[in-house]
């Protein structure tokens, strides 16, 4: 008895030893943008203006962006800046040899990162909502920029002109670990120059950006959740009368 208790206890602890083992900054929890047309619609100009100078989006093609209720007139002004047609891929200009040469890696390309970033520790949305907003100031990087979730960054900061530039509060503490070892621990940012928006504006255009790469990532997926209520009630209503039907059948037998 004591032995299957422990097995039990063993079972309940595991989602908290998955996050554990993650590590690094925590998360914060992406504001949800799956039902807010124009949150979307701003997220994708701001993936184009942004994203795509060095990133390829090579699973998504720029019609598709009509689900999002833009025409393809919209989609040709406003998106469309080298000449692509609306049927094309959402892809760079950028060599990948340049890309590798520069960043030091070819820049990943995005068009399923926010489902490959989930994991234990959150959704891929937290993950990249936590990342775009914790760049902060670092000499030593050849960017002029480092990252709280991902140290040592090979990413320029390409949002810094709407964030402004903030730099990282580090306090010294003891290594729970080692007691000969000290540790540097994050204790929040200071502005160090303002941007073009307020920080309630960058979290929401942020927010935007994120919201659209998680809708990127599968375009389908509020009409999967729709056709699965039905499927689900259609199931329900063949049980009931397939078990009715059952017991009247075998009411005639007995």
């Amino acid at each position: 008895m004591n032995f299957h208790k422990k097995i039990l206890a063993l079972l309940a602890l595991l989602p908290a030893l998955a996050f554990a083992s993650e590590g690094g900054h925590p998360l914060d929890r992406a504001p949800d943008r799956s039902h807010d047309m124009a949150a979307l619609q701003n997220g994708a100009k701001l993936f184009v203006n942004y994203c795509l100078n060095c990133h390829n989006a090579s699973s998504m093609r720029y019609n598709r962006l009509r689900d999002l209720g833009l025409s393809e007139e919209q989609i040709k002004n406003n998106l469309l800046f080298t000449g692509e047609k609306v049927g094309e891929m959402m892809t760079t200009a950028m060599p990948a040899k340049d890309a590798k040469a520069w960043f030091g890696v070819i820049p990943p390309d995005l068009s399923v990162i926010a489902r490959a970033k989930a994991s234990p520790a959150g959704s891929g949305g937290d993950y990249l909502y936590t990342y775009l907003r914790t760049f902060y100031k670092d000499d030593t990087r050849p960017t002029g920029f480092n990252n709280l979730v991902v140290p040592n960054v090979a990413m320029p900061h390409v949002l810094w002109q709407m964030q402004g530039i903030q730099g990282a509060k580090m306090v010294e503490e003891q290594d729970p670990h080692d007691a000969g070892k000290k540790i540097h621990k994050f204790a929040g940012f200071e502005q160090i120059t303002p941007g073009t928006m307020s920080k309630l504006e960058f979290d929401t255009a942020v927010a935007d950006l994120v919201g659209y790469m998680e809708w990127m990532a599968e375009p389908a997926q509020q009409t999967r959740k729709r056709l699965g209520v039905w499927v689900l009630l259609f199931m329900t209503v063949f049980v009931f009368l397939a078990w009715r039907l059952n017991a009247s059948y075998w009411k005639e037998v007995k």
